[in-house]
């Protein structure tokens, strides 16, 4: 399930990573400190610039303008809200990536999501088309959460951290590669800010309850992700086809390496098929509403055999949804281990709950299809 020998992989199995995400947290953007650390961001930039001319799209998922907010409001009198905070800092942030990236001949365009953004597929379509475009032309885009409008109290308009932002941007543009660079060096058996006899876990199979039990999600002076978060992501982009890496920033020519095929932190390797892009909209969960019980049976039809969900194999249905939203779908142990369209809503779907499919238009006076879910509107997590 995991190796924890540093090097286990040796990189012989990794393919080919010709478009990656690199996350940036901003424990490494600021070195532990409370303002960006300029000479991490060069080296960083740097990199990146190195991967271009080799012909490989970057995107870089940056957290940070917060940080630099609070540094460049520090002598204010007045308490100043997380979105002030972010909307002084993050045009100081683009600033300083601006020249980095100019320095190397680099055009850093800045793209700000919001959970809104991607959870409409039209609006996920068009930040897709918008990327792609972007590396397209050569330029380096700059993604970060709107922080200035994604309010904490508006629940879907957040995405929460960068760790889960990187995953939905690796997901968006097909991404081979997603790179999430901390200060702690991967996931370990232990924190190794705690107990430095702590040991590195170099390759990951699976993301089960074993591995998510290693991770602290203690809470860090500067940053909002922990440990917790960065599996979350890593479950979430490998299950759309993605490669995942876990590793220290601050490893002499970190990026380079990994592109290269070097084993470094820790790997999550993904054994998914490529996801259509509608499925991995879809994958993202940002416009899930509901749920949907299912039984052991339709549990395993669904997971090992391919089927569609039938009415059937339904056990409960709850919260608001309407026909042709995004409902995920639980077994009777409370694990989520699928997502998909529904053909009905809360209503119809409560009345046709475990019964046979042949009785739908006799039970609701009109039929959408003998499937709750089909199969092609499906995506197993």
């Amino acid at each position: 399930m995991t190796e924890k020998k540093t090097g286990a992989d040796g990189g012989a199995n990794r393919r080919a990573y010709g478009r990656v995400v690199a996350k940036f947290g901003t424990n490494l953007l600021t070195a532990g400190t409370d303002q960006l650390d300029i000479e991490t961001m060069t080296e960083l930039v740097r990199q990146v610039a190195a991967l271009r001319e080799r012909g490989v799209d970057v995107i870089v998922v940056t957290s940070g303008s917060i940080a630099a907010g609070r540094h460049r409001l520090a002598g204010s009198k007045y308490e100043t809200s997380r979105q002030v905070l972010a909307s002084v800092g993050q045009s100081h942030l683009m600033h300083i990536y601006d020249g980095l990236f100019a320095a190397h001949d680099l055009v850093a365009a800045q793209t700000l999501l919001t959970r809104r953004d991607l959870a409409d597929r039209v609006g996920y379509l068009n930040a897709r088309n918008t990327l792609l475009a972007l590396l397209d032309l050569g330029a380096v885009p700059v993604v970060n959460e709107n922080d200035a409008v994604a309010l904490d109290e508006i629940e879907d308009v957040r995405i929460g951290d960068n760790d889960n932002l990187s995953a939905l941007v690796t997901n968006l543009i097909d991404a081979d590669l997603l790179a999430i660079l901390t200060d702690t060096g991967g996931l370990h058996t232990a924190d190794p800010r705690r107990e430095p006899d702590a040991e590195l876990i170099s390759l990951v199979e699976a993301i089960t309850p074993e591995v998510e039990a290693l991770a602290d999600d203690a809470s860090t002076p500067h940053g909002v992700g922990g440990m917790i978060t960065k599996l979350q992501a890593a479950k979430l982009a490998i299950a759309g086809g993605a490669d995942v890496v876990i590793a220290g920033g601050h490893e002499g020519n970190l990026l380079e390496r990994l592109v290269g095929g070097e084993p470094a932190g820790t790997l999550f390797r993904s054994s998914a098929d490529r996801v259509e892009s509608r499925k991995r909209w879809m994958l993202a969960g940002l416009a899930a509403r509901g749920k949907i019980v299912v039984d052991a049976g339709a549990a395993e039809a669904l997971t090992a055999r391919g089927k569609s969900l039938l009415p059937a194999g339904v056990r409960e249905v709850s919260g608001s949804f309407d026909r042709g939203d995004t409902v995920p779908i639980y077994d009777q142990d409370g694990h989520r281990f699928a997502i998909g369209i529904t053909n009905y809503g809360r209503g119809d779907a409560e009345r046709i709950c475990g019964m046979r499919s042949d009785r739908i238009a006799e039970v609701l006076g009109h039929e959408y299809g003998e499937e709750l879910v089909h199969r092609n509107n499906l995506v197993l997590l």
